[in-house]
Order: C-alpha cells, then sequence, then structure tokens
C-alpha cells in the first residue's frame, strides 16, 4: 500500500502533464500561421541579439517582424532556395531592454508598464513595430503623468465623462489618447527609421496636492474646502486642466428648498454664471399671463434646474428710487454691467426675443456687436437702469439698520401692503404671511371669540436719505442728493430674476430684479465708517 500512493501519484502527474501539452496545443493552433512556428527567427535590437519563434511573431500580427520574415520566406521559395539557410537577422537600431519587454508579450506574458518612461517607450516602440494588440493594450492602459514633479497613474476612464473631457491632457498630449488606427499622425511608415521622440506628459508647475485632490474628486469622493484660499486653489486648477464638470462642483453655491415659495433655490455669483444653464420656468397668472422666474441648472451636474438667485458684491449695484419710492432703478458698474448685459442677451434667446435692439445697420457701422460695451438697455428687456420691484420678504439692510419698505413703495410695486408686525414680532390679523396666505399668532394664542387681539403698530416708514444728513445730505459723489429721489450703493445684494408682461416697454415682456437680501450704504460717509485700518 505504502509503494502504491507514489505510483498512482505518478500516473496523475502522466495525465496532467498530457492534459497540460493538449492544452498548449490549443493555445498555439489559435495562433495565426503567419510563420512556421516551428522556426526560430533572430533580431538583433541594438547590441542585443534576441531569437523568437514564428508562433511568437506570429501572436501579435502583421507586424514589422512577420513582414519583414514573411517576404524572405516568400523570396527563397521563389528562387527555390533552403529556407534555413535564406533566412537572414532583422538588425534594428532601438533600445535593447525596452525590447525585452516586448519579447515577454510576444511570448504571451502580459507586460505593465512600470512608470511615465517605461509607458513611453513601450508606447512608442509598439507602434514602430506595428505590434496591434500591444497597441491596443497601452491604448487601455493607466496615462502616466507627472504634475508637479510627482507621477501619477491616472485611469483612462477618468477622462471620459463629458463634462471633464476634452480637458488638458486629452489635447495636450493627444498622442495618448488617439485610437490605434490613428497613431503618429501624418506620419508616413515606409521608409521610417525611427519613431519620433515622445516624452512622458509632465505640468511642473502646477501644485501635485492640488492635482492629487482634483483626482480625487473624479473618482466620485467628496473633498472638504478648508477655506475660500483653499477654494481658489481648487477652482484654478480645475480652469487650467479644462476640467469643466469639477468646476461646477467646486464653484461656490448654495442649494435649498424654500417652503414659502415651495421651490427649490440656488444661489450662484454673477461671475459664475454661464449661459448654457440658464432657463425660463413660466408661471402664468390670471393677471399676468407671461410671467416667469429666471431659473439656473450647473453645466454637467445639475439635473434640474432650480430657481435662480443672482448674488452680485463688491459693490457694484447703485439702486435710484424715483419720487416716494414710485420707480426703483438698478445701475451696474464695471464688469458687473457686462455681465448682466449678456445674461439678458441670453434671457431674450430663451424667450424668442432678438438678443439686442440695435438695427444690424447700426451695428455694421460700429464694426458688430462686440465693438461697444455691452448694456442691458441694447436688449429688449430693459432699459439701460433695469427695474427693481421691492418685495416685502427681502431683507434689507441700510447703513448697518434693518430697513423696511414702506406701503408706497410696495403698492407701486404690485405687492400691497407692508406686513405690520405686534410686539411679539407676528404679523397682525388680516396680514399677509411668507405664502401669501392667512397671518400668524403668537404661540399659544388663540382666534376665538373673547380673545384679546394682537396690539398692533403703526406701519414702518422707510428711513429716508435726508435722515442721514443735513440739508438733504451727500450723496456718493460729494454734491446733494437729487430733490427727485435717493441713491444706495449696493455692498452685496441677491436677486431673483422675473419675467413679466411689460405695456410700455420695448417688448412684450420684461426681466425685472426682486431683491431677496441687500446690504446697502446710503452715503460715502457711512461707507467710510465701514472701512479698516491697515494696521487692525
Amino acid at each position: 500500500m505504502v509503494l502504491q500512493a507514489p505510483q498512482q501519484h505518478h500516473h496523475n502527474n502522466i495525465k496532467h502533464d498530457t492534459q497540460s501539452t493538449e492544452s498548449s496545443a490549443q493555445v498555439i493552433s489559435k495562433i495565426p500561421k503567419i510563420l512556421p512556428h516551428e522556426r526560430v527567427f533572430p533580431i538583433q535590437i541594438g547590441c542585443e541579439l534576441f531569437k523568437l519563434s514564428g508562433a511568437s511573431i506570429s501572436s501579435d500580427a502583421p507586424s514589422y517582424f512577420s513582414q519583414y520574415f514573411e517576404n524572405q520566406i516568400k523570396q527563397a521559395q521563389e528562387n527555390g532556395e533552403d529556407i534555413g539557410s535564406a533566412i537572414r537577422t532583422l538588425y534594428i537600431d532601438r533600445d535593447p531592454i525596452t525590447f525585452k519587454d516586448i519579447s515577454l508579450h510576444l511570448q504571451g506574458y502580459h507586460v505593465q508598464p512600470r512608470d511615465a518612461t517605461h509607458f513611453v517607450r513601450l508606447f512608442a516602440d509598439a507602434q514602430f513595430y506595428s505590434l496591434p494588440k500591444l497597441m491596443s493594450q497601452l491604448y487601455e492602459e493607466s496615462v502616466f503623468t507627472s504634475v508637479g514633479h510627482r507621477e501619477f497613474q491616472i485611469p483612462r476612464e477618468l477622462f471620459s465623462d463629458p463634462g471633464n473631457s476634452p480637458n488638458f491632457f486629452s489635447l495636450g498630449f493627444a498622442i495618448f489618447f488617439s485610437t490605434p488606427e490613428d497613431l503618429f499622425p501624418g506620419l508616413d511608415r515606409e521608409g521610417l527609421l525611427r519613431p519620433p521622440s515622445i516624452m512622458p506628459p509632465s505640468v511642473p508647475l502646477r501644485s501635485a496636492e492640488t492635482f492629487a485632490e482634483l483626482l480625487h474628486m473624479l473618482r466620485g469622493y467628496p473633498i472638504s474646502i478648508r477655506d475660500e484660499v483653499h477654494r481658489a486653489e481648487l477652482l484654478r486648477d480645475a480652469r487650467y486642466f479644462n476640467f469643466k464638470g469639477l468646476e461646477q462642483r467646486l464653484i461656490p453655491h448654495h442649494i435649498s428648498y424654500n417652503q414659502a415659495r415651495n421651490k427649490d433655490e440656488i444661489v450662484l455669483r454673477l461671475r459664475d454664471i454661464l449661459k448654457s444653464g440658464i432657463t425660463i420656468a413660466v408661471e402664468p397668472t390670471p393677471v399676468d399671463p407671461l410671467a416667469g422666474w429666471v431659473t439656473y441648472a450647473r453645466p454637467y451636474v445639475d439635473e434640474k434646474p432650480y430657481e435662480l438667485i443672482l448674488e452680485i458684491g463688491e459693490e457694484a449695484t447703485r439702486l435710484h428710487f424715483g419720487p416716494s419710492g414710485s420707480t426703483i432703478r438698478a445701475e451696474f458698474l464695471g464688469n458687473a454691467r457686462i455681465r448682466i448685459a449678456k445674461m439678458f442677451e441670453v434671457i431674450a434667446t430663451k424667450l424668442n426675443l432678438p438678443p439686442t435692439t440695435q438695427p444690424l445697420g447700426l451695428l455694421m457701422a460700429k464694426g458688430g456687436a462686440s465693438s461697444g460695451p455691452p448694456t442691458p438697455g441694447n436688449t429688449p428687456l430693459s432699459e439701460d437702469l433695469v427695474r427693481v420691484i421691492m418685495d416685502a420678504e427681502a431683507s434689507i439692510v441700510l447703513d448697518g439698520r434693518p430697513w423696511v419698505p414702506d406701503d408706497e413703495i410696495l403698492a407701486a410695486a404690485g405687492w400691497g401692503a407692508a406686513p405690520v408686525y405686534s410686539s411679539s414680532g407676528y404679523a397682525r390679523s388680516g396680514s399677509v404671511g411668507l405664502g401669501g396666505g392667512n397671518s400668524l399668532s403668537a404661540p399659544g394664542s388663540t382666534t376665538g371669540q373673547g380673545d384679546s387681539p394682537l396690539p398692533v403698530p403703526s406701519s414702518r416708514k422707510r428711513r429716508r436719505l435726508d435722515s442721514y444728513s443735513a440739508g438733504g445730505g451727500v450723496g456718493l459723489g460729494g454734491g446733494s442728493i437729487a430733490p427727485t429721489g435717493e441713491e444706495w450703493v449696493v455692498k452685496n445684494g441677491m436677486w431673483r430674476l422675473r419675467i413679466q408682461g411689460s405695456k410700455n416697454g420695448k417688448s412684450s415682456v420684461e426681466c425685472v430684479l426682486v431683491p431677496v437680501k441687500l446690504e446697502a450704504m446710503s452715503s460715502e460717509q457711512v461707507r467710510n465708517s465701514q472701512r479698516g485700518f491697515l494696521g487692525g
């Protein structure tokens, strides 16, 4: 019994070896017989001689090697020569170290690029030798690149997202992102002594740490933004590498659901608005069938549009009040004026209106629409000074103190009387609440018979500019305030953009601004009081 066990094991080994031989024969039989599988063909690369079987060369063919030896065999057969003596050594002046990996590939081993230099050498020689399988394999491999003198291995699928492609790498290093059929475009392979030199992708002047965080986001992971300086660094490099989808995720924004309006809202800065994200949500009413609101969806990111709340800061807005607040107009300065004008042009296009009201002949005479500075007055939706409709629910701070519009301003805006609040801070009976319905009562109070009504103070009036400066006060420019109205400089403002019908405008509709939150100043003295000394 003891002697039989090794015999049994020996028979199993013989059986296993037989199966392996049969399996190897099946694998060999799948290799096309371009060259005789059993014959050995000499190839000298640089100073080193390699001898590969016809099976190995035929495993990735047609190639430079298979065509060379195939022509020799054909010529020997035509001349009646012995094939063994007719085959000459193929000499190629290339790197033998790189060819060692290529020979391993031809012998059936998987070759994995080790670093950026190894990758580009394999990439270049695979094309030069016209090895279709190796080229296809390398085309699917990760891209090796160096950013800030730190090497990265990046899966190609990270760059295939429509929102982030084409990008810096696919455009700047197009040879690594082309198809296997379009490698070395423009070069004639016939008579090509050697492929062009390829440098590994390298971006030495960018931050490796910032790029690593961008890659982390591209893989779908969230990034904790430490502060606005950190956000600016991420945004700067996302724009440099042309990661547009990533940029939209990084721009400052806030998405929330407004229960009072029963809408999803997004707050964005004016400079971050793209025309492709602007849409119009039509909300017709019996009074105004053309009414609606401007909505926005961040390109490549948001699946649905949200009602837009536009943030405009940097003291780029000046409000002009007409007599008794009957009209309020917004004037935009600098880049804000240009951006508002461009935005109104896009909104007009969305409403099937011409983007500009200037005659074509006048535009041509001036050198086209881009020759002059854009202004909202050139669009069919507004005058140069954009109309503002004050909202009773707007949060407004004027000169550091809360400001509430009076009934005249709200009546001119079409909202009706302002809500009047009790000493407890709740709207009195009969006033309009957030949603336009019944007013609120104090906690624990009832509205049944016998209950005492909440105390009702008189309506709060708007603080006028002359209460801040004697004798009419001094305006921002140092002169007297115009007797017909007041002027504010809006330090920071949030606005909704309302579309409504217009009877006396340039077209049947107009775009007006509805304030959501404002921080404003009424005089230069107030602005000076808010300055800080450089020394702290």
